[in-house]
């Protein structure tokens, strides 16, 4: 019951259940992996099937349904017309069940979005550890396990961090700290030392199609082109499914037919200033999913010019766009260095560059590359 819903790393999840049904629970471990991955539903799976050991179907359902006495969910916070100061997550737990319980995949980036706060920088502060060590004194409700989970563990301040150490070093008894992570290099190696790892990993194209079947009303091309570009994440999977990709097929073809005339055309240069105007005004996850459309495209186009029809599953089908003719340009001598521009770009705009000068130089970048000859 548990674990059904839950798409995550096979082995894992094995190796979790396992070590429940063994007794070998550790009193503090580090979930690290990407959203897409699954992280966080396996971590509340996981309490849920060591309280449905000890209290029964009832207390597991509290713990799925985020409802659970026993359990402190961290987060990261701001401050806002709500909280003006010393922000902590009781104080937005509602909004954060409702949104965890409407989108389990999420991320840093979703949950401030939901709050229509985008440009705040989510921590989890001094006072937040204050209240969970004000949890820990307390008996557990049930009389059964306790536990702390730590969404976005990387957000703590290093206040927070040496405010917890002793209670995750020595934490009362049947206490467990989960914390969950996507940035395991940015946590204190003296938090690190104190955790068991366990490591997720991304999933399998299999699994990321089923999950789309089962969940969602996608077209097999739908489904195809987000599992191909996706990377076993079923965070970017849904977006990329979801995205509107008639949107992104018309700002493709303006971008490269633009580019391809900007060398000797000084309208299509103020064109390619327009579109990197328009597309900084998209959410910047859109524009994220935007430059993977385009890095995904652009290997299609390279497959068709090496006569491998049969591997396309994606291409263009815009009114005069001649897809043929365009596969052409892209060889080997210009995809890799292509295919770098837009992960770099992706990568500044992630943190927070002005993508209106990263799709810019994007742009200029691709108006050389493109009209290099085949080696």
């Amino acid at each position: 019951m548990i674990w059904d819903e839950i798409t995550a790393n096979k082995e894992i999840v094995e190796k979790l259940k396992n070590s429940v049904a063994e007794n070998r629970i550790s009193h503090a471990q580090l979930f690290s992996g990407k959203a897409g991955w699954g992280v966080l539903s396996a971590a509340i799976a996981y309490a849920a099937e060591i309280i449905l050991a000890e209290k029964g179907e009832m207390a597991a359902k509290r713990v799925l349904d985020l409802q659970h006495p026993d359990i402190h969910f961290s987060f990261p916070v701001f401050t806002s017309d709500k909280v003006d100061k010393f922000p902590t997550s009781n104080m937005y737990f509602k909004e954060w069940r409702e949104f965890i319980l409407a989108h389990p995949l999420a991320n840093m980036y979703d949950w401030l979005e939901y709050m229509e706060v985008p440009k705040k920088t989510g921590i989890i502060n001094v006072h937040e550890a204050g209240d969970i060590n004000r949890f820990l004194s307390l008996n557990s409700y049930e009389g059964g396990h306790r536990f702390c989970i730590i969404w976005l563990a990387e957000t703590m301040n290093t206040e927070a961090s040496n405010k917890l150490l002793k209670s995750i070093e020595e934490p009362p008894d049947k206490t467990v700290f989960i914390l969950i992570t996507e940035r395991e290099d940015m946590l204190l190696p003296t938090i690190l030392s104190r955790c068991q790892a366990v490591k997720f990993s991304r999933l399998t194209d299999v699994e990321v199609a089923e999950y789309l079947m089962k969940n969602k009303e996608f077209s097999q091309k739908q489904i195809r082109n987000a599992v191909a570009s996706a990377n076993g994440d079923l965070r970017e999977a849904l977006l990329i499914a979801n995205s509107a990709n008639e949107e992104f097929e018309e700002r493709f073809v303006d971008w490269v037919r633009n580019a391809f005339m900007a060398k000797k055309n000084v309208a299509a240069l103020r064109n390619l200033v327009k579109w990197s105007e328009e597309l900084s005004g998209w959410p910047r996850e859109k524009q994220k999913q935007f430059l993977i459309y385009c890095s995904e495209i652009f290997r299609q186009a390279l497959i068709l010019n090496y006569r491998a029809e049969d591997l396309v599953y994606a291409n263009i089908e815009a009114d005069g766009f001649r897809w043929d003719s365009f596969s052409k340009f892209i060889h080997g001598a210009n995809i890799e260095s292509i295919l770098e521009e837009i992960n770099e770009a992706a990568f500044h705009i992630e943190r927070n560059a002005n993508s209106k000068i990263v799709l810019l130089d994007l742009s200029i970048r691709l108006t050389r590359q493109i009209h290099k000859s085949p080696a």
